[in-house]
């Protein structure tokens, strides 16, 4: 899955716990642990990651 593999590279680079990205993207703290799981993200939850993931727009 895109998604987990982009998260995963995230969580990898910024030393950022799993719980916390979950809760600060889409404010579910279980995200990363349900996707690894297999767990099939939404297109809204997919653009809400990717926005958290690129930061704020200038």
């Amino acid at each position: 899955m895109e998604l987990l593999r982009l998260i995963e590279v995230y969580l990898k680079t910024t030393h950022m716990p799993e719980t916390k990205f979950g809760r600060l993207a889409v404010n579910d703290p279980r995200l990363v642990s349900d996707l690894r799981k297999g767990r099939e993200p939404g297109t809204q939850m997919i653009a809400r990651v990717a926005a958290f993931i690129r930061g704020p727009q200038a």
